[in-house]
């Protein structure tokens, strides 16, 4: 039989199974760390002591406390001893990668995410915007119909717009998640949207720059709600034209 004593002194006996006694320690360590008998910054107690604690050769114990370092549970330092750390605090988990862009739904998935976030950012930059910020969108904007009459899909000044209104929200987050995402946001990255439309391709791109017109004279005039809702339309039409084009395809593959 294998007796584990816990830090209190209470005897916990358990069988003895040859090849299950390390994760036994380990298990019983951590359970004295999460019940606070072993805080962050604790020393462990010594080799010999957890030998006799949990009756097992040194062997074992070092393996316990390899594993426990491995986790990052805690650490040796030579020649003083082992300490618990504090625990890990989880990585941040958000992601959109290239491959979360594979079909249509998710594109539209996206537009829906931009729709809440650029929305709010058209309202702020229209409070906020200065005539530097006005004049960049408005670079912008002549550099977006100067590429859909050069027969361009137009993406990096159309990508360029979206930016300067985050830009001119004065509010950097804003700006550093366009950044992130970058110009795998505008669907015709990922999709032949313009090619497809019925309009043709030049009228597709000049509807969209009546659009981002709107949303610029909106900002220009320092009126939050109309900018607010010319963004919305504009990233609301978007999705829409892509729901039909993913409702026609459902229907010819059917």
């Amino acid at each position: 039989m294998l007796s584990v004593k816990t830090l209190g002194g209470a005897v916990a006996t358990q069988a003895r199974r040859p090849r299950g006694l390390v994760p036994e320690i380990v298990t019983a360590l951590e359970a004295d760390m999460q019940g606070g008998r072993l805080l962050p910054g604790d020393k462990l107690p010594t080799e010999s002591a957890l030998m006799a604690r949990f009756e097992v050769s040194r062997t074992v114990v070092r393996e316990a406390i390899s594993r426990l370092q491995a986790a990052g549970r805690v650490e040796t330092r030579h020649g003083i001893g082992t300490f618990v750390m504090a625990p890990r605090v989880a990585e941040p988990t958000f992601r959109i990668a290239p491959e979360d862009f594979a079909t249509v739904a998710d594109v539209i998935s996206l537009l829906e995410l931009r729709i809440s976030l650029e929305s709010e950012a058209a309202s702020l930059a229209a409070q906020r915007r200065d005539e530097a910020s006005l004049a960049s969108m408005g670079a912008a904007l002549a550099a977006f119909e100067a590429a859909i009459h050069a027969d361009s899909d137009a993406v990096p000044s159309d990508f360029q717009f979206h930016m300067e209104v985050a830009r001119a929200t004065g509010n950097r987050h804003f700006a550093d998640l366009m950044t992130y995402l970058g110009t795998m946001i505008i669907p015709r990255t990922r999709l032949k949207t313009a090619g497809d439309a019925p309009e043709g391709r030049l009228a597709y791109l000049e509807r969209v720059h009546h659009e981002h017109e709107s949303i610029y004279r909106a900002v220009r005039d320092r009126d939050a709600e109309a900018a607010r809702a010319a963004m919305r339309t504009h990233l609301a039409n978007s999705r829409e034209r892509l729901r039909r084009a993913q409702t026609s395809e459902n229907s010819a593959a059917h």
